[in-house]
């Protein structure tokens, strides 16, 4: 007896079941279980659609299609019905990103007809938390930018995207889009800063955020000032407010060829249990 598979895009009415999925593993849905919580399933307010693999009629996989292709809980069968939509659509986002081994076959499935990437960051280990470290102190200036702000942290925001993915965020629509992120982080409390003399020296914010679990993300150190165990102490700050006013678990995902990072994140009392791939467009 064959079992009826077919891939819909959900709406309204799917959330719940939607939400289930998610559920399954909060952490690394994380991004995507924040977006649904916030915005529900309509595309204009989620910013893209929301696809649902059916096996026999019940919900089992989701892929986001937004700015962002993001399997979420995908089996290969699943991977290879998201990729096939994907292909007759069309590339419309800027990268691919979601657990590595999804995200890998996905890729592959696309490359043929998406490729060539601008660049590919096949693993990225996940890291977890539920508590500090004792043994690093968390920097007392490390503080909540004020909605006052947003002139001082900009341009640290702008470094660091642009460190970090090679490209600025200020380009195409002139860094609308990036700065009105920028604000609604500072606007919910959720942007995190060290300025000394007027000057941001370390930054970092809450990222996507559910009841269940948060992820810290745009970890920066002003490269004057990087080697002086600053993002040790400024990721302990962070990670007491994490804790303290968002969610129990808190996680971020970093690139593998990063090893201070890793292991400045270890001593902060993180602990790596997967990993994400990034394909970048």
């Amino acid at each position: 007896m064959l079992t009826t598979t077919t891939i819909k895009v959900l709406e309204p009415g799917d959330l719940d079941d939607a939400l289930a999925v998610l559920d399954r593993d909060p952490v690394a849905n994380a991004f995507v279980a924040a977006r649904v919580q916030v915005a529900g399933l309509d595309p204009w307010r989620l910013g893209g659609e929301m696809w649902g693999w059916c096996v026999g009629g019940r919900l089992e996989s989701l892929c986001y299609a937004g700015a962002n292709l993001v399997p979420v809980c995908a089996t290969p069968e699943a991977v290879r019905g998201f990729a096939e939509r994907a292909r007759r659509q069309g590339r419309r986002c800027s990268s691919i990103v979601g657990p590595a081994e999804a995200t890998a076959e996905l890729w592959s499935l696309l490359e043929p007809s998406w490729g060539p990437a601008r660049e590919i960051r096949a693993h990225q280990p996940l890291m977890v938390t539920t508590a500090p470290a004792a043994e690093i102190a968390p920097d007392p200036c490390v503080r909540r930018i004020r909605k006052n702000e947003m002139d001082l942290i900009m341009p640290a925001c702008v470094a660091m995207f642009t460190e970090e993915v090679g490209i600025s965020p200020m380009a195409g629509d002139g860094g609308l889009l990036y700065q009105a992120r920028v604000a609604e982080l500072v606007g919910s409390g959720r942007s995190f800063a060290r300025i000394d003399n007027g000057k941001v020296i370390f930054k970092a914010e809450i990222g996507a955020a559910t009841q269940r679990a948060c992820q810290i993300q745009g970890v920066w150190v002003d490269p004057a000032y990087r080697g002086k165990g600053l993002s040790e102490t400024g990721m302990a700050a962070v990670l007491r407010y994490a804790l303290n006013d968002v969610a129990p678990v808190v996680s971020l995902y970093v690139n593998d060829f990063n090893t201070a990072a890793r292991a400045s994140y270890r001593r902060v009392g993180f602990e790596e249990v997967g990993a994400f791939m990034s394909v970048l467009f």
